[in-house]
């Protein structure tokens, strides 16, 4: 398949599946629970940090960490007192448990106490070409906090080698606008075309089989790859055909 032909094959695989029936089934349905930026960030960040695994015990625990937070993720992170972060010492999700979660709150409380957020990171340390060492710049800040080294692994590091997938795909909902209104588009200042695709072994595959990956491994470098396969087909909005990829490798099973 030339260029030409496959940018058209992928462009109508984005609109045949980057539509409002995409928000149930997905962890972005997540953050489409609330209205208020912080809100969506928090609650976006936490939702994509434990996105592996069976997808509706993804939804479901999910939403129990909502719940554990009162249906309220900004105030209770910026708010809580350690008694309040004892509600949470029961919750697990696969190999992220409730020590974690704690964790990360006093993490995220940390991240918008001194630096300015999540959209100040990554406002703050994004290049001209990528968020990627933004993503690490993060884990750094992050992990400011008293932690156990156990829970480092649940906050990825491109500058480690990891392809990032979790915080990648969040990085889409918070950055790319969309019409159909599945992506959020609420950091205006940070623009989709330097967004890179949250890589997995469904994507991965299904970029392979398309002649837009190499690389065998699932890794930073594959993801490098991939973005510039992707740019070449769309500079502006390169991370629209994650839908693509995703719907060939799940839905269809390309």
């Amino acid at each position: 398949m030339n260029q030409a032909a496959l940018k058209e094959f992928l462009d109508q695989k984005v609109e045949q599946y980057n539509t409002t029936a995409f928000i149930e089934p997905d962890p972005v349905s997540i953050p489409h629970l609330f209205m208020a930026k912080e809100d969506r960030e928090i609650a976006g960040f936490l939702a994509a940090t434990i996105a592996w695994g069976n997808r509706k015990s993804i939804l479901k625990n999910a939403h129990r960490m909502m719940d554990l937070m009162d249906r309220a993720p900004f105030d209770f992170v910026m708010n809580h007192s350690e008694d309040d972060l004892s509600v949470l010492d029961h919750f697990v999700h696969r190999t992220f448990n409730g020590t974690d979660f704690k964790t990360f709150i006093r993490g995220l409380n940390h991240i918008y106490n001194q630096h300015g957020g999540l959209h100040g990171i990554f406002s703050k340390y994004q290049t001209p070409e990528s968020l990627q060492p933004a993503i690490t710049k993060l884990r750094e800040l992050f992990f400011q906090v008293d932690h156990q080294p156990r829970t480092q692994k649940h906050l990825a590091s491109p500058a480690r080698g990891s392809a990032a997938k979790r915080i990648n795909m969040f990085l889409r909902w918070m950055i790319r606008k969309d019409q159909a209104g599945v992506d959020f588009g609420l950091w205006e200042d940070i623009s989709p075309a330097i967004l890179s695709c949250p890589l997995d072994v469904h994507s991965g595959t299904v970029a392979r089989k398309l002649g837009l990956l190499d690389r065998k491994q699932n890794d930073a470098r594959a993801v490098a790859e991939l973005d510039t396969a992707l740019r070449e087909l769309d500079a502006q909005d390169p991370v629209k055909y994650d839908y693509a990829l995703f719907g060939l490798g799940v839905s269809e099973k390309f």
